[in-house]
């Protein structure tokens, strides 16, 4: 795959400009104006980064790809829970008692060590996206990988060698963590009846809930976890036991049943139940938030997964989840070896009264954020993606307008929005924002009228390419600003601008995230003040998960997400009025 380009200065700086237009009355857009023309004037500043950006980009694998993971979430602070890590629920599995959880379980991480069987031999089929092959390199890094808090900044840690890695998976129940070896010494996978076998062990030996939970650290601000980190490593068996679920290819959470509600709450309640745990009282304990992989099976028959965003990103985990529910579709024909297996290692904690003092904050503050999210996943079922194909639109850029206009209808305003694009067309690449609302947008707000609903739909799918090209605008001027900084520079002034401020202040946060199975991921807002909205269009419904934090009075999640789905109603009667 092609490196990715640095996009030309004038031609970012026009674009940000055009994306200013529906945020900002006229006096403040012509004073912000001249900022970004000073800029970018001959002997401006920008021109003199833009070539530095260029030779960055000549002697890098890829020239913005680093620094956005360091500053995006390296750097940030704020917990992964809710926050930073994505969560996917899917369809319940017809199983509702912990036979059946560990019997799923056990084929769960049987199609996962297949998977990773795949990448590690290069057998992964290459995927293509408009007949452009995809960089491959994120998937590797899914297995035997983890961050690790630090005081200023987080790391991430890759222990995954394809020879000579690890084998073995991290498994917690009731808030006890275990080592579980997932292969035989002749380096073959354990079949699914020897995982099972382990498991009915795992079991046996987790009957009583832990009065520690350990995971609940992870939650913590990673400063505050940091420290306590620091702390915790002192003893050589914490150590011990760190290192060893830091190392597992990926973790296994086997939850207990949660309370039973209706039918009508119950994907909400899944989805918040994988994202976050569902609170000290209930699963939060069984959780380890700095792994890249976590895989989250249910009693009930829930099940899902919980990613760290740093290492991974949707599209190489929406292919590792289609290969698991393809792989659990097959019966298990391979017969299990009679050589007796190795007790599944239980991992001890020694707990001093700091330690325990970090414990019972982490609780009180893991509590507090899940009470402060509000959750609401619906299903769309009037069209999907098929009835949009039919107007020959865009599927993803008419549910964007859709959402533009439930924001609107709530609050009587645009805001600053952003959707998520893949740069995987390039070496390294990760992602770029594509930006909404545009004026054709701010338009169709005031007129309901086709045709400009049209051009609205239409103006959202030029920005969609322009990003997938390598041609967005956020990380152009995110590396412009890091690169002045990496040279000393004071900031400049077109990133000290109130609109600059006002453009990235994400009140609606989106991501569009197409799967083979009708799955819901979910995860935080970027804005205290503001909503994210996930979404899976299937051909004939649409997922939807809309969360916002109850501390806000302006937001609430259930009204947005009513309001969308009467949104997606009128556009459906405007384009297709029935007679």
């Amino acid at each position: 795959v092609p490196p990715q380009p640095v996009p030309p200065l004038l031609q970012t700086l026009q674009r940000y400009l055009t994306a200013l237009e529906p945020l900002l009355p006229p006096d403040e857009l012509q004073h912000t104006r001249k900022i970004v023309q000073k800029f970018g004037c001959p002997g401006g500043l920008g021109e003199k980064l833009q070539p530095e950006l260029i030779k960055r980009a000549k002697h890098s694998h890829n020239w913005i790809s680093d620094w956005w993971v360091q500053w995006a979430y390296l750097e940030c602070r704020q917990p992964l829970a809710v926050h930073s890590n994505p969560a996917i629920s899917l369809p319940k599995r017809d199983f509702t008692d912990w036979r059946g959880q560990l019997v799923f379980a056990s084929k769960l991480i049987a199609g996962v060590l297949d998977f990773k069987a795949q990448v590690d031999s290069g057998k992964l089929a290459l995927e293509y996206m408009r007949g452009q092959p995809l960089c491959m390199e994120l998937f590797p890094q899914l297995f035997s990988s983890c961050r690790i808090p630090g005081p200023k900044h987080d790391h991430v840690v890759h222990y995954g060698r394809p020879r000579r890695g690890p084998a073995h998976i991290t498994v917690v129940r009731n808030y006890q963590f275990f080592q579980l070896d997932v292969y035989n010494s002749d380096g073959t996978p354990l079949t699914e009846s020897q995982i099972h076998a382990q498991l009915l062990r795992i079991r046996s030996q987790s009957w009583k809930t832990d009065k520690q939970p350990m995971g609940i650290l992870t939650s913590e601000h990673r400063h505050t976890w940091g420290q306590a980190y620091t702390r915790l490593l002192r003893d050589k068996i914490n150590k011990e036991s760190v290192r060893l679920i830091e190392k597992s290819i990926f973790t296994l959470c086997l939850d207990s049943p949660v309370m039973r509600i209706s039918d009508e709450k119950y994907s909400s309640r899944m989805a918040a139940q994988i994202l976050h745990g569902g609170g000290t009282f209930s699963n939060s304990g069984n959780r380890w938030f700095d792994k890249t992989l976590q895989f989250v099976v249910g009693e009930d028959g829930s099940w899902g997964l919980l990613y760290e965003h740093a290492t991974a990103e949707g599209p190489p985990i929406s292919t590792l989840l289609d290969h698991v529910l393809e792989y659990c579709k097959k019966p298990d024909r391979v017969r299990a070896p009679l050589i007796p297996l190795p007790m599944p290692k239980k991992l001890y904690f020694y707990i001093n009264s700091e330690i325990k003092w970090d414990l019972e904050m982490a609780k009180q503050n893991l509590d507090i954020l899940i009470n402060d999210l509000d959750i609401k996943c619906f299903n769309f079922q009037r069209f999907g993606k098929e009835f949009v194909k039919q107007l020959k639109l865009s599927p993803n850029s008419f549910i964007q307008v859709a959402i533009q206009l439930a924001y609107y209808r709530v609050h009587s305003e645009v805001c600053a929005a952003c959707d998520i694009a893949s740069l995987r067309m390039f070496r390294g690449g990760r992602t770029d924002y594509i930006r909404s609302p545009t004026n054709q947008m701010l338009i169709t707000l005031i007129i309901k009228c086709v045709c400009w609903h049209v051009e609205a739909v239409d103006a959202y799918s030029i920005l969609t390419e322009q990003s997938l090209m390598g041609q967005g605008i956020d990380r152009h001027l995110l590396g412009l600003k890091l690169q002045a900084i990496e040279e000393g520079l004071s900031l400049p002034r077109i990133f000290m601008d109130t609109a600059y401020g006002l453009a990235t202040h994400w009140k609606l946060r989106t991501g569009q995230v197409p799967t083979n199975t009708d799955s819901v991921m979910c995860f935080g807002p970027l804005a205290p003040d503001g909503y994210a909205v996930c979404y899976n269009p299937q051909q004939d419904h649409v997922h939807f998960s809309v969360t916002a934090f109850n501390c806000c009075e302006e937001t609430n999640a259930e009204k947005l997400a009513l309001t969308l789905e009467r949104s997606l109603r009128d556009l459906q009667e405007l384009f297709q009025p029935t007679v």
